[in-house]
This record gives structure tokens, sequence and C-alpha cells, in this order.
């Protein structure tokens, strides 16, 4: 990908964060909310999954 390209896609998703955190923040924290569960259920199961494989 080129490099201007790249820059171009990550200040674009910068901005709409920004955008979507000032104009809807309900919305960013329940999606913010949901990112970090999601996060806490794999590295849950990588616990697990570790524990399990040592016993």
């Amino acid at each position: 990908m080129p490099e201007l390209l790249r820059k171009l896609l990550f200040w674009t998703f910068i901005a709409f964060l920004i955008f979507f955190m000032a104009f809807r923040p309900d919305g960013a924290a329940a999606m913010f909310k949901g990112i970090g569960a999601g996060l806490m259920a794999i590295f849950q199961g990588l616990g697990d999954f570790m524990t399990r494989l040592m016993t």
C-alpha cells in the first residue's frame, strides 16, 4: 500500500473517531465497551487454553 494512501486512511480514521466521540458519545462509549469486552474474552480464552495446556 502506498505510504500516502496509508497516511490518508489513518488520519481519516482518527478524524472519524474524534467526530464520533464528540457528536455521539453514548454510541462511542458503547462501541469501546464492546471492543473491551471482546478483547477480555479473547485474553480469557487464551489464559484458559494456556492453563489447560500446562496441566
